[in-house]
This record gives C-alpha cells, sequence and structure tokens, in this order.
C-alpha cells in the first residue's frame, strides 16, 4: 500500500509559507536558477544563482523606478495644471496617480509616491484663493483613496501579491488546478458532463470535481467534492484540495482513496476547514462500481430497464474531522441506459427545505430529461433549481444503449 505521509503532495499543504506566495520570489527563482550542465559543480552554481537572482532584484526595482517617475510627473502635472487653470481644474486629478499605482508599486514606492501626491496637493490647496467646500470635499475625496489604496496594499503584500503579477500569478494557478476538473475522453457507450456554478458568481467556489482513469484506461474514477464555506471564501482551501485529491485519484484502491484523503485534511490542522466527497469508481468494460461518501449528498441512479431512480445512501463521516474514519461501500451496475447523478448540497438543501425534499426535485427534473436524452442534462439540471445563494456542482455520468447496426438486405 502506497505511504500517503511520504507523497509530494503533502508539500501542497505548505502552500501558504511558498514561494508561490510571493510573485518577485517567482521571478527570482525563474532567473536566478537557468538550466545549468548537470555536471557543473556546486561552486559555478551559486555564483550564477547569486547573479542570477542580483539581475532580477535590480529589474524589478528599476520597473518600480521607472514606474514612480512616471506617476510622480503625472502628480507634477497635476499640480502645474492646477497653477495655471484653478478656476476649473479639479483637485481630483490627484486621485489618477494613486489609482493606477495599485497595479504597479509595492507598498513602500507607493508612500513615496503619496509623498508626492500630498505635497503637490498642498501646494495646489496654497494657491487656491476662494477654498470653497467643494474643493475641501475634494481633498477628502482624495485622501480617503490613498488610505483604501494603501490598506489594499498592505493587505495584498501580506498575502505576496502586491501587484498586478502576483494576481495573475493566482489566476494562471487557479486555471492550472482547475484543468484537473476536465472529463476526460471515454469510449462512445459512456458519455459524461459537468456543472460547478459557484454562488454570487464569483470565480473562485468550494465545489470542485476531479477525474481520472485509471487501470489502463478500464476504469474511471470521479470525485464531486464540497469544502466548508462558499464562493471566494472557501475558494482558497478548493484549490489546493484539488490538486491534492487529483494525485491521490488513482494512486490507490477505491476503498483506500477517502480515509487517505481524511488523513490529509487532518494534517492540515484548518480547524473549521473540512469538506464533504462523494467518490465512485466504475468499471468502464462491464459496469460495475463502487461508491463511496463522506458526510456528502447520496448519489442517484436511474434504472433503464424500469425507469425507476434510486438512492445510494452510504455512510461515512466528513473529511477532515475523525481519525481512523470507516466508509461504507455501495456496489452496484450501469447498465446501458442507466444514468448516474453526483451533486453537492447546494442543488438539493436549503435552510427552509429538507435533504430528502430537495433529492425528490431533483429526481424529478432529471425525470424530464429521460425523453429528450441527457445531451447538455447537467447544465439543464443545474439551471432549473433555483439555487444561487450556495455553491452549486453535479456530475453526469450516462452509460448509452447500444444501437444495433441495420443489417444489409439479403438477395433471396
Amino acid at each position: 500500500m502506497p505511504d500517503v505521509s511520504a507523497s509530494p503532495l503533502n508539500g501542497l499543504a505548505n502552500f501558504a509559507d511558498s514561494p508561490l506566495r510571493d510573485p518577485k520570489a517567482v521571478t527570482l527563482r525563474a532567473v536566478a536558477e537557468p538550466h545549468l550542465h548537470p555536471r557543473a559543480g556546486p561552486g559555478l552554481r551559486r555564483r550564477v544563482t547569486g547573479r542570477g537572482r542580483v539581475a532580477a532584484r535590480w529589474a524589478l526595482q528599476q520597473a518600480e523606478t521607472t514606474w514612480l517617475t512616471l506617476l510622480s510627473a503625472m502628480s507634477l502635472l497635476a499640480m502645474v495644471g492646477q497653477a495655471a487653470f484653478s478656476d476649473w481644474w479639479p483637485l481630483t486629478a490627484y486621485a489618477i496617480p494613486i489609482v493606477l499605482s495599485m497595479g504597479v508599486l509595492s507598498i513602500s514606492y507607493m508612500v513615496v509616491l503619496f509623498g508626492v501626491v500630498g505635497f503637490c496637493m498642498v501646494v495646489s490647496v496654497a494657491q487656491v484663493s476662494d477654498l470653497t467646500d467643494l474643493r475641501l470635499a475634494a481633498v477628502g475625496v482624495v485622501v480617503i483613496l490613498a488610505a483604501i489604496v494603501l490598506w489594499q496594499a498592505r493587505n495584498r503584500e501580506r498575502l505576496g501579491v502586491a501587484s498586478t503579477r502576483g494576481e495573475s500569478m493566482l489566476i494562471d494557478l487557479r486555471d492550472r488546478l482547475a484543468a484537473q476538473s476536465r472529463l476526460p475522453e471515454l469510449p462512445p457507450d459512456w458519455h459524461t458532463e459537468a456543472v460547478m456554478r459557484s454562488a454570487g458568481g464569483a470565480s473562485f467556489a468550494g465545489d470542485f470535481i476531479v477525474a481520472a482513469k485509471t487501470q489502463r484506461g478500464c476504469r474511471l474514477e470521479l470525485l464531486v467534492v464540497d469544502v466548508s464555506g462558499k464562493g471566494v471564501n472557501a475558494g482558497t482551501r478548493a484549490l489546493l484540495l484539488s490538486g491534492a485529491f487529483g494525485g491521490l485519484l488513482g494512486s490507490l484502491p477505491p476503498a483506500r482513496f477517502l480515509p487517505a484523503a481524511n488523513e490529509y485534511l487532518l494534517r492540515q490542522e484548518w480547524g473549521e476547514g473540512f469538506a464533504t466527497a462523494v467518490h465512485v469508481a466504475v468499471d468502464l468494460t462491464s459496469g460495475d462500481f463502487e461508491l463511496r461518501t463522506a458526510g456528502h449528498p447520496p448519489a442517484v441512479q436511474l434504472h433503464a430497464g424500469s425507469g425507476r431512480w434510486s438512492v445510494h445512501w452510504t455512510e461515512g463521516p466528513v473529511l477532515g474531522v475523525l481519525d481512523d474514519a470507516d466508509y461504507t461501500v455501495h456496489q452496484g451496475q450501469l447498465h446501458p441506459g442507466d444514468v448516474l447523478l453526483m451533486y453537492t448540497d447546494g442543488l438539493v438543501e436549503t435552510p427552509t427545505r429538507d435533504i430528502t425534499y430537495g433529492i425528490d426535485k431533483l429526481v424529478g427534473e432529471a425525470d424530464r430529461l429521460v425523453k429528450d436524452g441527457f445531451t447538455d442534462g447537467a447544465s439543464r439540471l443545474v439551471s432549473s433549481i433555483d439555487s444561487e445563494s450556495d455553491d452549486r456542482a453535479l456530475l453526469l455520468l450516462h452509460r448509452r444503449e447500444r444501437r444495433a447496426a441495420p443489417r444489409s438486405p439479403q438477395r433471396v
């Protein structure tokens, strides 16, 4: 049995303390660690690395110095404009360099710029003969805007995203981890769809889906996870867990996946950070599957032969709460025409509605898709249920019926 504790995926737990938090560190590392020859000695590596770091740091400082110079010149230009056209030149023009500094300057350079802006504004106010209430209000707006920008810059620098470079890094990281939710190509007689929508339309959500083909493409493993919280608050933990669970999926036997995921969350010591999950492993040849849940709503299956839906209840605690958790299994089979739905509680549970009524509503909406087929069925199901106050995810797995090939007419 593989040793989960020794897995390289445990390094994701240190994401909050890793160099990825700082875009400058990423840039420094990229420049400072060129492709050296494998036989290069440690002395040469240290010299090249040291020179690369100095060069990268100098390049970053030069870029910020250039921006500081341009924005300071813009402030001086606003002061000259105020002196030349004091009758109609607005004092709020000083807000322009303040807003532009948000994406290009670190907090230390920003303080210098604000000092320049403050000096220019004091000179402009001193030159105004008629200091009306409207002009005083304009000065107050610029001061409040500068305080807000400085506060946001402080928070972003504490998180290691002090400029737009850091934000683009996080967007790239989100896209790379979201790629693990892409469903693999399946044989022609299998069809699967996945839909994820966040609360309020935020970019980050606490629900995610991971899929992988294992056993040389003969087995499909699907995972639907709901991280505690919703929207942006749960997005950071979802980004971390999607990468970790994506690495575990297929690396362990199906019976060991949820216990290993539970151990991983326990090692994070997140306090209130837990997750629910439903995991299924399907044999793409026979249709046999094993289904397990961890505090998650049950999967539902359409039996095409009878036209009935069955709810597969299994037992197991949420991930990240209890040691040595045990997860029961439901073994079943998907026959041609059968459908399996896995979803998060945002689709079936509300503060005023019990989960059983929500499941009945979901099954009722899914039953309408039987006549029209299940193409684009996941999206239609999520859209038909009005629950935008919570993150929602739904995964649909359909085993299509094989159509008999038409027989060619035989000559008599």
